[in-house]
């Protein structure tokens, strides 16, 4: 384990529980990968970005995506370049290492310096995608055939992987990784939150943009609940266009901002509709 280390503390653009700061200290602490999960909108993504900023290290960003192979992460062997250099160029093709082409994890594993390394969103990548990674997160190494080379980390970097539990994640990947779960912030740490971005917002605005908010995410028949970024879309929003914050008790400006699916914005509108006329896109009439 890592008796020496630098703590996170968070960063003046992302504000952490103590849960959390605790928990990233941990996985740096015991060099595991922090595995993160939470309903988007979380931060679980910009974590990461703290971290490197707290940290005061280099970031590096693998985004995962459905066609995504784990070799991409480590590296690539670029035969089709060196099939053209054969065929039309003047290189020594005999070499093949200048057609290997490092990954973010390959990256970060040769870097003089300690990096964070995040890995975003790996649900989304096929099943073995995970099990592919097992030995290279554990081992920090990996084996390159084509030119019979072992890269080794320099230095461990600092992983976050960001998962949105669009898959389970297998059993023997999960033991090697420090999990947390970022809860929705209350209206206390949102409050914080806001402020952060809008350190002027006058505090009617904030107090009626909080209230409102909160209670569009105590609709449980909505698909999508409104997010953290939507809020802050949503309240960047109200103050370009200077709507009155006393207002919003009673009107839901840019409903959209903060609504995504139709069946939410429909679902919303039947539900007020009795109550406080029609709603005319901006505002209720």
């Amino acid at each position: 384990m890592n008796n020496d280390f630098d703590r996170f503390h968070g960063s003046p653009d992302y504000v952490t529980s103590d849960a959390l700061r605790n928990v990233v200290n941990a996985a740096v602490a015991l060099e595991r990968p922090l595995l993160v999960r939470g309903e988007p909108g979380t931060g679980k993504t910009l974590l990461a970005h703290s971290i490197a900023k707290g940290l005061k290290k280099s970031l590096l960003v693998w985004n995962v995506k459905s066609t995504t192979k784990a070799q991409e992460g480590l590296y690539i062997y670029d035969t089709v370049q060196r099939l053209n250099d054969s065929r039309f160029g003047d290189k020594d093709v005999s070499d093949i290492k200048q057609y290997i082409k490092l990954g973010k994890l390959g990256q970060a594993f040769v870097s003089s310096e300690q990096i964070v390394q995040l890995i975003d969103e790996i649900d989304k990548a096929d099943l073995e995608f995970p099990n592919d990674l097992l030995n290279e997160l554990e081992e920090m190494s990996f084996y390159i055939p084509e030119t019979n080379e072992t890269i080794t980390a320099k230095h461990r970097p600092i992983v976050v992987i960001t998962s949105n539990a669009e898959k389970e994640l297998p059993d023997a990947f999960l033991r090697r990784c420090i999990f947390h779960y970022i809860e929705f912030p209350d209206a206390a740490l949102m409050e914080e939150i806001v402020r952060v971005h809008f350190p002027d917002i006058q505090q009617k605005l904030l107090g009626e943009a909080l209230k409102t908010f909160y209670m569009l995410r105590s609709i449980d028949d909505f698909r999508k609940k409104p997010s953290t970024s939507e809020l802050l879309d949503w309240i960047r929003v109200i103050i370009a266009c200077g709507f009155p914050p006393e207002q919003l008790s009673k009107d839901i400006p840019f409903l959209g901002t903060l609504l995504k699916k139709e069946s939410d914005m429909e679902y919303f509108t039947k539900q007020r509709t009795g109550r406080q006329g029609v709603y005319s896109g901006t505002r209720w009439r």
